[in-house]
């Protein structure tokens, strides 16, 4: 019998935790500061689409096992900065019922005075806040709140077992891929929803149909289905964005941004070079 809720989860699991094991085997391994730091820089944006996918186990958990969730939630708290029921509390809880209303809303794009933050300015408040707002929103969630914090205890006592042991290789392996995790969670989302300013769940986020980008990110480009069912796994929400795409503005449909693009460039240049006008190997 399988240990996972959703079959569609088994291989972004093994995935992640093979990638996650292999920065343990480094830590221990690895003693040259270079290609320490060269493996950071490299697992930069590998650890930005894991971001996604812890986003979505918060919205609809992986496993049948309470400890196994909890396991994986370790792991994806070193890999991306956010631990259990982290973005339960600040996404789920919060952003998904206040997202039409900016000046609630936890992830809040607009100022005060009308106008939009500047994407930079975003990204840090909502990094920087984040923990105030967790906490704020867990007042009404004691339960969820209280394996936040036991959950935020382990890791950083975890975290500093590694410091104390190696802290180069921790800084670069560990520390500094989950506040650039975070950091990235964050800037990602300011697309989603900046300069929508409505009250219809139709028109209030952007939508990414590049099947690179949806791949590489569980289905995130269908936001607006996403928000509208909020509870749907990851696997089945292109098939209900049909239902609805309809009733979404054409202003709502963007392209995917850098490194997707850069990659979709890269697929149809060589498209071009393999093959002709007619479709037929050159």
């Amino acid at each position: 019998m399988s240990f996972f809720r959703h079959k569609a989860d088994q291989i972004p699991v093994v995935i992640f935790l093979l990638f996650f094991l292999t920065d343990i085997v480094i830590y221990f391994t690895i003693d040259n500061p270079w290609f320490i730091a060269t493996w950071f820089v490299a697992g930069i944006w590998p650890k930005g689409n894991i971001c996604a996918w812890n986003h979505h186990h918060q919205h609809n958990v992986t496993f049948k096992s309470t400890l196994l969730n909890r396991s994986l939630e370790l792991m994806y708290g070193f890999q991306t900065g956010v631990t259990t029921k982290g973005w339960l509390l600040h996404h789920v809880l919060g952003h998904h019922k206040n997202y039409l209303r900016q000046e609630i809303d936890e992830s809040r794009w607009m100022n005060k005075d009308g106008t939009t933050k500047s994407e930079i300015g975003y990204t840090f408040e909502v990094a920087v806040t984040s923990l105030y707002r967790i906490i704020q929103v867990g007042r009404n969630h004691k339960r969820h709140l209280n394996d936040f914090l036991m959950m935020v205890f382990i890791t950083m006592v975890l975290l500093g077992l590694l410091f104390w042991h190696n802290w180069y290789n921790t800084l670069f392996l560990f520390f500094l891929p989950m506040v650039v995790g975070l950091l990235l969670t964050c800037w990602a989302t300011f697309d989603h929803h900046s300069n929508l300013d409505t009250k219809n769940e139709f028109e209030g986020s952007r939508n990414i149909l590049d099947s690179f980008y949806n791949l590489m990110t569980g289905n995130l480009g269908y936001h607006t289905a996403h928000h509208v069912k909020q509870g749907l796994h990851w696997s089945k929400v292109p098939e209900f964005h049909g239902t609805i795409e309809h009733l979404i503005p054409a202003h709502c449909f963007v392209e995917a941004g850098f490194p997707y693009s850069w990659f979709n460039g890269l697929k149809n240049a060589a498209g071009s070079i393999l093959f002709d006008k007619k479709g037929s190997l050159s």
